[in-house]
């Protein structure tokens, strides 16, 4: 190997967050483009849309993409992970990783067949569940409330028509 092949390669390993870089930017990209395929004549309520946020986003990544490059090319490095409480020689826990992919998917796919509320509801209380709570009265009913609240939030609130099941007439 040539002595160019191998400064690059170091200097590519000595500015690794790099790739962070480009995939933050490829990620504003992707939500700017995304946003500008949102259609706002069924859902504008007023001067602010249903665009203004993700844009908001979009261009919050591409800041954050620059400031990152800027930061990494005059030396800045990340800080290694030190965790306080976390193992770093530990396994992975799939457990938890395969119980919330469970409880996400669970309301994917149930979300048209019983509506938001209640889908909403599983994916909530399967979260907490995974992540080691078991109460068995307090859990199902804060799950219950986050649901239904955001249920009304984004339905009558921000007008975002979400399947509301069984419970249409009731909400």
């Amino acid at each position: 190997m040539n002595t160019n092949g191998v400064s690059r390669r170091q200097w590519l390993r000595e500015h690794s967050e790099l790739g962070i870089c480009v995939l933050l930017a490829a990620l504003g990209v992707v939500v700017l483009v995304d946003t500008a395929t949102i259609a706002t004549d069924f859902t504008q309520r007023g001067p602010i849309g249903p665009k203004t946020v993700p844009t908001i986003v979009g261009v919050l990544l591409l800041i954050v993409s620059a400031l990152l490059v800027r930061d990494v090319l005059r030396g800045g490095r990340g800080a290694a992970e030190a965790g306080e409480d976390v193992d770093l020689d530990a396994p992975s826990d799939w457990r938890t990783v395969l119980l919330l992919t469970a409880a996400f998917l669970a309301n994917a796919v149930l979300i048209n067949v019983i509506g938001f509320p209640l889908s909403g509801m599983i994916l909530f209380w399967g979260s907490a569940y995974a992540l080691g709570s078991r109460n068995p009265v307090r859990d199902p009913l804060i799950s219950a409330v986050l649901s239904v609240g955001t249920y009304v939030v984004f339905n009558h609130l921000l007008g975002v028509p979400l399947p509301g099941g069984p419970l249409m007439g009731v909400l």
